[in-house]
């Protein structure tokens, strides 16, 4: 057996290191189209750049993003009781403060039993207003927020130079496992191909 077929298995796990890098460079690299020998090259996340804002979009906004889950949670009783106090405390500084500021004259009239009738009456009546406020502002704000759009505006503005900076630094460890994946392979097959060398031989 020939002492160089040991040095196979250590170039192409050199080999398998160096295409996993390159792989990972492809993803932005180049990061503006050219042309070599008639074929157009970009990194495979600028070119599909449009493509991706707009599926990222569509799914935050069919699916991450539901105004109709929003309404429920805001409109659901266990949630409105949770605010009905604050409105209460409001309702009563307004009867008991701010009314009778402005309107002095009501104050020679109005108890304690007639405010506490007047908020009784308040917070009765926004119970039921609540759900279908809620309701409507959900609507308003469903119609003037559009989230595919915004999404796929934000996206598609993104800097990929500073992307990829920020993607190197938090998934360092698994890039480098990626890479040693790319090793680890090539040095098996090049064992596998030591063996059959030998076997030929």
């Amino acid at each position: 057996m020939h002492c160089w077929l040991f040095v196979i298995p250590f170039v192409a796990g050199l080999i398998g290191w160096i295409i996993n890098s390159f792989i990972i460079k492809l993803l932005f690299h180049p990061l503006v189209p050219i042309k070599i020998l008639g074929f157009t090259f970009q990194g495979i996340i600028p070119k599909k750049q449009n493509a991706f804002a707009k599926q990222l979009g569509k799914y935050v906004s069919e699916e991450l993003v539901s105004f109709t889950l929003i309404e429920e949670k805001f409109s659901h009783p266990e949630n409105i009781q949770k605010i009905l106090p604050f409105v209460d405390k409001e309702i009563d500084t307004f009867l008991r403060i701010k009314l009778v500021e402005q309107m002095p004259m009501i104050g020679m009239f109005i108890g304690d039993k007639t405010i506490l009738q007047l908020k009784n009456i308040f917070m009765e009546e926004l119970t039921i207003l609540f759900p279908k406020l809620i309701s409507q502002y959900a609507q308003n704000l469903k119609a003037d927020l559009n989230f595919e759009e915004i999404i796929s505006r934000k996206f598609a503005s993104i800097n990929f130079v500073e992307l990829e900076k920020k993607m190197q630094t938090q998934f360092r460890k698994e890039i480098i496992f990626f890479k040693l994946a790319g090793a680890f392979t090539g040095i098996i097959i090049g064992f596998i191909m030591v063996i059959i060398l030998s076997i030929l031989s």
